[in-house]
């Protein structure tokens, strides 16, 4: 169901997190509700090696009711619509398959870390009994409503937190992710950065536990690879106006700047280039990579480049079209599959251990990811609960690559790609 992309020999790259080895300037990191469940009607298989637990075998009945909290306003409001396609498109291909488990959404927004709209959504969903909420999409956001989420025994799953915080994050085994650390996109952003011939890089870092953790990555690895950072310039989510950081940033007239922000770059970057500074010369990151067609003048930044976690969707076959069919209006498309992933491996993990309570559900998730060594491969839904019905172990791959979880919720595997706007002020993949 799933068409995985290979790492290139430079730029887009597939990571098992822990260690580093560079080829060009790709990264290979080895390391970063109520229940209703039926009583089984059949055996309950031996566990598989490994750490794996026993999967009871058998039909279900279950009604599993996730919420989401991703950015239906705010700095990250154009990662909303992706992101809620893929929930939507999971839970629809979920509960077509007829096999004894329903998915019940409920939609809310987050907002970001100006307002207070992420604990009012998930004050409201908890009292609906979720079984797992699906967000946020922004780190700093989750920071806000990690305690509140976990500390009521519910899972929290982000497709999109990057910071490297929540690797160890005390969260009671309850908080899950799709995306990858920012130790790694930083790896690749930062060493492609000089791989382009840039000796010097300006930054302006939104000052988060996202912007500053991948700033950070970013210097490290652009360092190593022989550049200098002469200047790093902070502002505030919610800040409006950024001529102190332009002037700050482009008075050490670095070869090239990174954009470490969210949709801020939507007037930092024509006032830049305002400035004089090149728009060929900008660096884009998750946070911002975005269709900027209707922002920005033709041409403005030509050339420039951005990194994103996740496989090219050129590769991913009819999805994206599936996707729009959910949203007609989509342009962007990040982290719909990782959104998709997340929902379907939440069911999985409720499938088995027929259960949806959150706990139960954060027994199994790392198991039905292939986490513990053990399960057949397989890359949809239905495939996998129709073998968790006969008692088996499962290994699922899904639209945003391998999803294998480690000990603290994160991916152990990660592609990220690396884009390049055209005239239009779209972007291409090119690795």
């Amino acid at each position: 169901m799933s068409v995985f992309a290979k790492a290139s020999a430079s730029r887009s790259v597939r990571a098992v997190i822990t260690g580093v080895a560079m080829v060009g300037v790709s990264a290979l990191l080895l390391t970063g509700c109520s229940s209703n469940s039926a009583a089984p009607t059949a055996s309950e298989t031996p566990a598989a090696s490994g750490d794996a637990k026993a999967i009871k075998a058998g039909d279900r009945n279950l009604t599993l009711k996730i919420g989401t909290i991703l950015p239906q306003s705010g700095a990250l409001a154009f990662l909303g619509p992706p992101e809620e396609a893929g929930v939507a498109l999971a839970v629809k291909d979920i509960n077509d398959a007829k096999l004894g488990l329903t998915v019940d959404p409920v939609y809310r927004d987050s907002g970001d870390t100006t307002t207070d709209t992420a604990t009012v959504s998930v004050t409201d969903l908890l009292s609906q009994d979720v079984s797992a909420i699906l967000g946020a999409a922004s780190s700093g956001v989750s920071k806000t409503v990690i305690d509140q989420i976990t500390g009521a025994g519910v899972v929290q799953f982000s497709p999109a937190n990057t910071s490297a915080d929540f690797t160890k994050y005390d969260d009671k085994g309850l908080y899950w992710r799709t995306a990858p650390s920012d130790l790694l996109q930083g790896e690749v952003l930062g060493n492609q950065i000089a791989e382009d011939g840039n000796s010097t890089l300006g930054l302006i870092v939104l000052n988060d536990s996202y912007g500053t953790g991948l700033a950070d990555s970013t210097t490290k690895a652009f360092e190593a690879a022989g550049g200098k950072v002469v200047a790093k310039s902070l502002f505030n989510e919610g800040d409006s106006n950024f001529a102190a950081q332009i002037s700050e940033v482009t008075a050490a007239k670095p070869d090239a700047i990174a954009l470490i922000t969210f949709d801020q770059a939507k007037v930092i970057t024509p006032a830049l280039v305002g400035s004089g500074y090149p728009g060929g010369k900008l660096y884009f990151v998750d946070g911002n990579l975005s269709d900027y067609s209707k922002d920005f003048a033709p041409g403005l930044i030509t050339g420039a480049k951005g990194t994103l976690p996740g496989l090219d969707v050129g590769t991913l076959g009819d999805f994206t079209t599936r996707l729009k069919e959910i949203d007609p209006t989509l342009t962007d498309f990040s982290y719909a599959a990782e959104s998709y992933d997340a929902v379907v491996l939440i069911a999985l993990a409720a499938y088995a251990a027929n259960d949806v309570k959150g706990t139960s559900i954060a027994d199994y998730l790392r198991q039905v990811s292939g986490g513990t060594g053990d399960g057949t491969k397989v890359t949809d839904f239905k495939t996998a609960a129709k073998a968790l019905a006969k008692g088996e172990q499962v290994n699922y791959d899904g639209f945003s690559g391998p999803v294998t979880f480690d000990e603290n919720g994160d991916p152990t595997e990660a592609t990220i790609g690396v884009y390049e706007y055209k005239a239009d002020n779209t972007y291409k993949r090119i690795n």
